[in-house]
């Protein structure tokens, strides 16, 4: 009698000691510079962006808490594999291959890939224009995919964050940058204005999605605080601070 009261005891102490870590805060992945869905502000130091501010608000309507882990973007789906994260938003496009190991939230943002160059270049006009040309991307992103089955480049160079290779691009280093819609969109319109242009059109249109574990619960609730939050004006005005305009 007192063994089985002795175990029942210890289970009782290892269910508490689940209980205590499932009501922990949430460990929520965002990239560590992808202007303007996160970056770090220079005057205080913090992340920010349209994808934090986003989180926030829905961590918000969900009322749940969280800590935000800023971290390479390439390390953000296996640690969601791995279920060391509870979830991901970091300008993420919802693709099969992913949803193969992670599940999605539904996409909150419409993108797709634009193709960018120096202003005086005018070898470079579009995708079937790359042959023999030297293409920089961010590693671990679709525009990596995209390159390799699209274009006939003589290299693809990837690099960790968008600074390097905007920078590459405006030394000579590589011919063109290929990447997401919204972040080269601000750079031409910001750093780059007057010495980088967009060529092509937009490739491979794909919505951002925010990622969970396999299974996750998360999902069902992001998903009903998503729509709540759109409609009652949250999203829009997150929106149009950091877009400059209203959500479609």
């Amino acid at each position: 009698m007192k063994r089985i009261t002795t175990i029942f005891i210890a289970l009782v102490i290892a269910l508490s000691m689940v209980g205590t870590a499932f009501a922990g805060n949430l460990v929520v992945a965002t990239d560590t510079n992808f202007p303007p869905f996160e970056f770090k502000d220079p005057k205080t130091g913090q992340h920010t962006g349209f994808d934090v501010e986003l989180w926030d608000a829905l961590a918000k309507e969900i009322g749940v808490e969280y800590d935000l882990q800023p971290m390479a973007f390439k390390g953000i789906v296996p640690g969601l594999q791995s279920a060391q994260l509870d979830a991901g938003i970091a300008g993420m496009s919802i693709t099969d291959k992913r949803r193969e190991v992670i599940d999605f939230s539904d996409g909150y943002y419409d993108s797709g890939l634009l193709l960018l160059v120096r202003a005086d270049d005018t070898s470079i006009t579009g995708i079937d224009t790359l042959d023999g040309k030297i293409v920089a991307t961010k590693q671990g992103t679709t525009s990596v995919e995209f390159l390799k089955e699209n274009a006939n480049t003589a290299e693809t160079k990837l690099f960790p964050n968008d600074n390097a290779m905007f920078m590459e691009l405006l030394t000579g280093g590589v011919d063109a940058v290929m990447f997401d819609k919204p972040v080269i969109e601000s750079f031409v319109s910001k750093r780059g204005k007057g010495e980088v242009k967009i060529v092509g059109d937009l490739y491979a249109g794909q919505p951002y999605g925010i990622g969970f574990p396999k299974d996750s619960e998360l999902v069902s609730k992001v998903n009903a605080a998503l729509k709540a939050i759109k409609a009652n004006g949250t999203y829009n005005a997150l929106y149009k601070k950091w877009f400059g305009v209203d959500a479609r």
